[in-house]
């Protein structure tokens, strides 16, 4: 499987992901987009990641590559390419369905509880909270979770779309489009040399509120990390099928 990432942050990498697609021998290409803007054509991968980042999405005067990475994403769903989007990756793709994306009333940093809302059932089908019939989802998001945050910025569900999970500090914590498509406000990535990044990029932000933890509460809890690797594994397992892999 040909996977094709969107990177925007050196030191924001693909974690658990990365060890994923090493550990199933598939190839992937990136796009850096703190160096250059240079997009390949749809039909040169099976897959797109979109990874996090410290920007927003509406931020385009700051960020010039902004608007073509947005056209870029569109080509892509338009194409029918399975696409993952993490945090900013999720804003961005919600941004380009035509979801609103503005700042969250609280920021949420550190793990945090996550609750699925689709009914998970075993070789049948799911269905949304509004009625919506989606296919099988990844396994082990349901019907609660512990997943890694580090964001001020939420989306709003974009049409046509349906809402998957949510936080007691962010009501849109995920959402899935065209059976294909996953935007999740969490980090499915994160894995203990990835939070020490963004820990040392980021650290300024860990001062002292409801939904953001300490350093020490974010490194010292062994099992989440665990949790994380097997809900990353699942998810992309989930892709490799999609992709016919």
């Amino acid at each position: 499987m040909k996977i094709h990432c969107l990177q925007h942050l050196k030191n924001e990498t693909l974690g658990n992901i990365g060890t994923w697609i090493s550990l199933r021998g598939h190839r992937p290409t990136k796009t850096l987009l703190y160096e250059k803007t240079a997009f390949p054509e749809p039909e040169e991968f099976d897959m797109l990641l979109i990874m996090g980042g410290t920007m927003s999405v509406y931020q385009e005067k700051e960020f010039p590559w902004l608007k073509p990475e947005k056209e870029f994403v569109k080509e892509v769903i338009d194409a029918g390419k399975p696409i993952l989007g993490s945090c900013f990756g999720a804003q961005l793709i919600a941004d380009v369905l035509g979801g609103k994306v503005t700042r969250n009333q609280f920021k949420e940093i550190g793990w945090h509880r996550v609750k699925a809302l689709v009914e998970k059932k075993e070789k049948m089908e799911n269905k949304s909270n509004d009625g919506q019939i989606i296919s099988e989802l990844p396994s082990g998001l349901f019907p609660e979770f512990t997943a890694f945050m580090w964001h001020g910025d939420t989306f709003e569900t974009p049409e046509d779309a349906v809402r998957l999970f949510e936080s007691k500090a962010c009501r849109n914590q995920g959402f899935i489009y065209s059976d294909n498509v996953l935007g999740l406000q969490f980090h499915p990535e994160a894995d203990r040399q990835w939070i020490e990044n963004l820990i040392d990029d980021s650290g300024h932000e860990l001062i002292k509120e409801k939904y953001i933890q300490s350093k020490r509460e974010m490194l010292g809890c062994e099992h989440y990390f665990e949790d994380s690797r097997k809900i990353a594994f699942s998810i992309m397992d989930w892709f490799e099928k999609k992709c016919g892999n």
